[in-house]
């Protein structure tokens, strides 16, 4: 637990913790206070104030101050077992004992406040940043769409009886792409608030890979009719028993990626194979790779290669990770030794005994 975490404690458990403390220190050094003398008492019982002050809010440590002081005098400062003191230098060190404990704590817990200003501060900046990248990804990726779908349907509109009908199935194609694009954002915005609110749930099954894999290649053709998409199916994989949408969901995310981030006329290879107790898939592609000081980057929320002329927000990788985490999995990237990048994929899931011929 960190030490912040501490201070969500009720204060009254707060309270309590820090009096048990100054019990725990007081006894054992009330036995023990004619070898260590009683202004050694003093130091140690300071050093837990200064702790405590750390930990907990304001008031219990104020309380907790004041009661180790009182305890010091009536317990260890001669004549024991009352308040009184008998040497002017004891009272003396009675009332710094008081003071230093008093500006330890009011010092500690301004600092913290400082602390926490800043974090706050830094956290605003860090929102308002995001937020702005947010809002200039979509302002591009809605705005191309919507004006594809306006524009094809006010031509089909208007025009309708001078188009012929190649044209027109064309338009209609083209409304089909853009909604399409429009609707991806939309998922990765949603799927992007799934995973940070925490309600994601996995719903494992039996999951045909190798079907699976083809049915995403199938859905990005549109988008990756300029590459060369490369599935060579293992014989007898087996099934595996995971979440097929968020597995399907992650492979889709992957691929558009290597089709927007390389040149049309590359290739894109895909395979999958068992390991021990999970499934590993791998997609590759020939293209130019990503800068290496980039590769720890690549999986941050709104992330986008620098200078890269393509569209997208840069959640779509960011989400492909948390779905594979929400496995308890890993995915991984690294340059290809012979150029282009390389996902991997590895999902802990059972195997299934019944083997499926592709």
């Amino acid at each position: 637990m960190k030490f912040t975490g501490y201070r969500k404690l009720p204060l009254t458990v707060q309270l309590a913790i820090s009096l048990g403390l100054i019990t725990v220190i007081a006894v054992p050094s009330y036995f023990t206070s004619d070898l260590i003398g009683y202004r050694v008492v003093a130091l140690i019982l300071l050093l837990a104030v200064s702790v405590l002050a750390m930990l907990f809010e304001i008031f219990p440590v104020l309380i907790t101050a004041l009661v180790s002081a009182l305890a010091w005098n009536f317990f260890f400062i001669p004549p024991v077992f009352t308040l009184h003191i008998g040497e002017p230098e004891d009272a003396l060190m009675a009332l710094m004992y008081i003071a230093v404990a008093l500006i330890n704590v009011v010092l500690t817990t301004k600092i913290r406040q400082v602390e926490k200003d800043s974090r706050d501060k830094e956290e605003r900046e860090t929102t308002i940043r995001l937020y702005n990248t947010l809002l200039n990804s979509l302002s591009h990726e809605l705005r191309t769409p919507i004006s594809t779908v306006i524009g094809a349907a006010d031509t089909l509109r208007e025009n309708e009886s001078q188009l012929t009908k190649e044209q027109q199935q064309e338009l209609i194609a083209e409304i089909g792409i853009a909604g399409s694009r429009l609707n991806r954002q939309v998922e990765n915005l949603l799927n992007m608030s799934r995973l940070e609110s925490g309600t994601l749930k996995i719903k494992r099954d039996w999951c045909d890979v190798n079907e699976l894999i083809f049915t995403v290649i199938a859905n990005n053709e549109p988008t990756s009719q300029h590459h060369h998409v490369e599935f060579f199916p293992q014989e007898k994989l087996p099934l595996f028993y995971l979440d097929r949408g968020l597995l399907e969901q992650v492979l889709h995310n992957i691929i558009h990626n290597a089709v927007q981030h390389t040149p049309a006329g590359s290739t894109i290879h895909i395979s999958a194979v068992p390991g021990a107790e999970s499934c590993i898939i791998t997609i590759s592609d020939n293209g130019k790779g990503f800068p290496e000081e980039e590769i720890g980057h690549v999986f941050e929320k709104f992330y986008r290669l620098p200078h890269s002329s393509t569209g997208g927000t840069g959640l779509g990788l960011s989400i492909a990770k948390g779905y594979v985490e929400a496995h308890g999995g890993t995915l991984s990237l690294k340059n290809a030794p012979g150029g282009g990048a390389e996902f991997t994929i590895l999902i802990p899931a059972e195997l299934s005994s019944i083997k499926v011929q592709s």
